[in-house]
């Protein structure tokens, strides 16, 4: 069974960072679409950052770009998320989701994705 779990999240002033982890557990062995995504009161689910994890290949959301770096450490079956240079805009839910590879991992689209963690939650507050 597939299992995503998020970790990491919390309260921060702007300019702060705040690193996510996502352990997952259950995949077979092959390369899938990692990706995490966030989700504010009243808004859509919305693709912050992928990744191809035969790859390594990284996608990332305009408004997050240089900002945040997405990675993984397949030994570990875990997936992170650096966020720099925090900014209240980017307070919501985040969650950790997979898939196969051939969804295409730069199509940050949540309809694409079966498997999702619990999300974490992230306050960015002075």
């Amino acid at each position: 069974q597939v299992q995503l779990v998020e970790s990491g999240g919390g309260s921060v002033q702007p300019g702060g960072s705040l690193r996510l982890s996502c352990a997952a557990a259950g995949f077979a062995t092959g390369s899938y679409c990692m990706a995490w995504f966030r989700q504010a009161p009243g808004k859509e689910r919305e693709g912050v950052a992928g990744i191809h994890t035969g790859n390594g290949n990284t996608y990332y959301a305009a408004s997050v770009k240089g900002r945040f770096t997405i990675s993984q450490d397949n030994a570990k079956n875990m997936l992170f998320l650096q966020m720099n240079s925090l900014k209240p805009e980017d307070t919501a839910m985040y969650f950790c989701a997979a898939d196969s590879w051939w969804i295409g991992c730069g199509n940050l689209k949540a309809g694409n994705y079966r498997y999702w963690g619990q999300g974490t939650q992230i306050t960015v507050s002075s």
